[in-house]
């Protein structure tokens, strides 16, 4: 069933056929159309500080002098080894003003991670977070012969190899002093085919390959979201999204375009805050964002229990009902509307004040989001817009409309985007938005589309009638057991997280095996609570991991889900792992995506005692 709110809208096609030649002339275009709006709120210490598209765009000119000072030519590669602030957006954007390119690396990169994609992708100048980040490049300089200068946002340098951001400006406001057009010149000779990114791929499997985006690519999926019509001027986008991913990248890419303007701060513990600060409209985040909040406050509310817990299990209820029927296509009947608007006062409203009170959706991509984890929010009055998208599509390939979205789905394809299933189930697609290529990795290339153009994904779904994708697993973790049976092991674990509040992960295996096993791994903020509360306070994650109190709970969660699964995809025997999975530990990607080979070979002996 589709919830419908109205009469779905026709994308607007002329906005993809007229849109601008490249990212540096959107930002032209912007500030020539509203100079004095506010384009970036970010802090200033302790206070949010907001810069006009004038402000914006004078300092991104200075930057983008600076590094052709530097001997920066068109399409030489710029490396950006940064967390989500608001420098990272200055530099990037002087990056392709300057007419090269931007090669992002995350900053939770361990050193020779970061000299392979900075020596990779042939970067000639790194702009660096901080120390920290220097340090990477120092351990490995001999390794990046091709980098001529660093250029660290937090610090001094040393004046030679390193230098600092002002230094740069400086060198910016010198040669604009001499030729006042330089960047103007750059950015009006960018061509839509030039180069204008190279991102990562996560690795989840194997070495990162850096997919080639051009300019055309960021400016069709900007264009191509713009065209829904679903966003405008006056909305306020919160960004915390890791900008090395691709998510992120898009995200930024509109505000240009579409001239909302856009607070930015990447601290991953401050979101809840700056949700009620901020107040913004619209949000992207990854499944796990969602996860968490709807565990927490369901935790919170069974820990008051009693009327309040009643109340607040009646006032889900009636939004349910509300929910189901919009999805119906009907209207409630008119006392579950009275219901509603008691319900909304007492208590949903209060829920939809913990993100802002003013959010008109949530964007989830990146990973499967849990249904009924999307029907919660639904029933509190927070739409949350499942999308789907690569690294390799410039992230925009499929959305859910807000006026007509279907849960479990990813939506319909983006205007412009073409799709086709293969004979094998992998979603195939064509779009002005795909990438031209893998860096330096013909061979790569060429595996990534088949004989007639069309992208091969990776990943396996179906569209229905409607033409709702549905994303069943990715090609490569889909596993067959000993009785031939295939099981999709994330679409079982996004059920599960979507179930289990203190669950992180859930690892599904059974390759060759006559039943399917589990590992689990646990959030530590909601275990630790629960455990605080069930006589295992002040125990170490490991020793809260491996009581049978623990064991006993996650149990009782584990039964729920089996019960909702075939039998071949039941559960026969888990255990929960020991550990925090971590981004640092190497068991996940930057971007919050769980590196399935690595821990399954990580865990190996924990898997095979399953079967002993």
């Amino acid at each position: 069933m589709t919830f419908l709110r109205e009469s779905e809208e026709l994308p607007d096609l002329s906005k993809i056929e007229h849109r601008a030649s490249s990212v540096a002339q959107m930002l032209v275009d912007r500030v020539a159309a509203t100079p004095d709006t506010e384009a970036f709120r970010f802090l200033d210490g302790e206070n949010w500080t907001g810069v006009s598209w004038k402000q914006f765009g004078d300092r991104v000119s200075v930057l983008a002098a600076g590094l052709i000072a530097l001997g920066t030519e068109p399409e030489d590669r710029v490396a950006l080894v940064c967390s989500t602030r608001y420098e990272w957006v200055l530099a990037d954007f002087a990056v392709m003003c300057a007419g090269a390119a931007t090669t992002t690396v995350y900053p939770t990169t361990k050193a020779p991670g970061v000299a392979f994609i900075v020596a990779n992708s042939g970067s000639r100048v790194v702009v660096a977070e901080d120390q920290a980040q220097v340090d990477k490049l120092i351990e490995h300089r001999a390794e990046l012969p091709e980098v001529r200068q660093v250029v660290v946002i937090d610090g001094e340098g040393d004046g030679s190899w390193v230098i600092g951001l002002d230094d740069l400006e400086e060198r910016g406001r010198g040669l604009l002093a001499e030729s006042p057009d330089v960047v103007a010149d750059r950015t009006r000779g960018i061509r839509p085919e030039q180069l204008g990114s190279i991102m990562y791929t996560s690795g989840t499997t194997g070495t990162p390959k850096g997919v080639r985006l051009p300019h055309s690519a960021w400016t069709y999926s900007a264009a191509a979201i713009d065209a829904l019509n679903v966003l405008g001027p006056d909305d306020l986008n919160f960004l915390w999204l890791p900008l090395s991913h691709a998510f992120g990248k898009v995200m930024l890419a509109l505000s240009p375009l579409i001239g909302f303007p856009t607070a930015i701060d990447g601290r991953v513990d401050k979101i809840v805050d700056n949700l009620v600060i901020l107040r913004p409209t619209i949000v992207g985040a990854a499944p796990r964002i969602f996860e968490k909040a709807h565990a927490r406050i369901e935790s919170m509310v069974a820990e008051k229990g009693g009327l309040q817990k009643k109340l607040f299990d009646w006032a889900v209820g009636v939004g349910l009902q509300v929910s189901r029927a919009r999805q119906a296509g009907t209207r409630p009947s008119p006392l579950v509307s009275l219901q509603h608007r008691v319900a909304d006062r007492l208590v949903l409203g209060k829920i939809r004040e913990r993100f802002g009170g003013r959010l008109r959706y949530f964007v989830s991509a990146a990973a499967p989001l849990d249904r009924d984890v999307a029907q919660w929010f639904d029933a509190v009055g927070v739409i949350v817009l499942e999308g789907y998208g690569l690294t390799e599509t410039a992230a925009a390939s499929f959305i859910n409309r807000p006026e007509a979205y279907r849960f479990g789905t990813v939506g319909k394809p983006f205007p412009g985007t073409e799709v086709r299933i293969a004979e094998d189930g992998e979603i195939l697609l064509k779009s002005p938005g795909v990438m031209s290529g893998y860096h330096d990795r013909p061979e790569a290339t060429a595996e990534a589309f088949d004989a007639d153009g069309w992208f091969r994904t990776g990943d396996i779904g179906e569209i229905d009638a409607d033409g709702f994708l549905h994303i069943t697993d990715r090609k490569k973790d889909l596993f067959k057991t000993s009785q031939g049976k295939y099981v999709a092991p994330s679409a079982i674990a996004a059920t599960f997280k979507g179930i289990c509040p203190y669950a992180a992960e859930l690892i599904v295996y059974g390759e060759t095996r006559p039943y399917c096993v589990a590992l689990v791994g646990l959030d530590a903020q909601s275990i630790t609570e629960w455990a605080g509360k069930h006589g295992l306070a002040g125990k170490s994650f490991a020793e809260i991991a491996g009581d049978t109190k623990t064991h006993d709970v996650i149990a009782g969660y584990v039964d729920h889900l089996n019960a909702q699964l075939d039998r071949w995809e039941q559960i026969k025997k888990f255990d929960i792992i020991d550990h925090e999975l971590s981004v640092e530990a190497g068991d996940l990607t930057p971007s919050m995506k769980l590196r399935r080979k690595i821990v399954i070979d990580n865990l190996a002996d924990s898997i095979d005692a399953l079967y002993r």
